[in-house]
């Protein structure tokens, strides 16, 4: 007899491959063709797909899941993450300004994680939040193509920005996963 625990079951939506979240055919992060040309549109399809990464591990969940806190005394959940992401964007775009810094969305240090409560309207207001930020960014990048270009007070390299968004996503993508597994079980790449 096996024993009773209040852990979830490991579990994937995956057939083909149980260890990926899902089926190669439907993982929209797959490019069946040849890789992007140039170093920006590497750089660009590396951090899409992280952010993809991050939509997908929070999907299907209700607001209670998503506001749920990993292990005491972390203030980590997958909407906090969510929140820190659009906050991160933000804060980016204050990096290569040469104006005056953006406020924070969340008001002081760590708004973002204390103030991920498990409420529709603070969930649908992260997403909003997240697109909008993410978008702004993106936009605020678009003028600067060449890589080696120093943005801002501090004079930060478009290249240097872009590699740090990718490692930030990175770095959540691995919090979301065990995040996720702790939440439903669901387990993959």
């Amino acid at each position: 007899m096996g024993r009773m625990t209040d852990q979830p079951e490991r579990w994937t939506q995956a057939t083909v491959h149980p260890d990926m979240w899902a089926d190669p055919a439907d993982d929209p992060r797959n490019n069946d063709g040849p890789g992007p040309d140039g170093e920006l549109a590497a750089l660009e399809g590396v951090l899409r797909d992280y952010r993809l990464t991050l939509r997908m591990k929070c999907e299907g969940l209700d607001p209670e899941q998503l506001a749920r806190r990993s292990v005491p005394p972390s203030t980590m959940s997958l909407l906090g993450l969510l929140r820190h992401i659009a906050e991160d964007e933000r804060d980016w775009r204050n990096w290569i300004s040469d104006g005056e810094p953006l406020p924070k969305l969340y008001g002081r240090r760590d708004g973002d994680f204390d103030g991920a409560v498990a409420d529709q309207a603070v969930v649908d207001a992260a997403y909003a939040d997240m697109e909008r930020e993410q978008a702004a960014t993106d936009a605020a990048l678009a003028a600067h193509e060449d890589l080696g270009e120093r943005l801002g007070r501090e004079g930060i390299a478009v290249r240097e920005l872009l590699v740090h968004r990718i490692e930030e996503y990175a770095r959540h993508c691995g919090h979301a996963d065990l995040l996720r597994e702790c939440v439903d079980g669901r387990v993959g790449q």
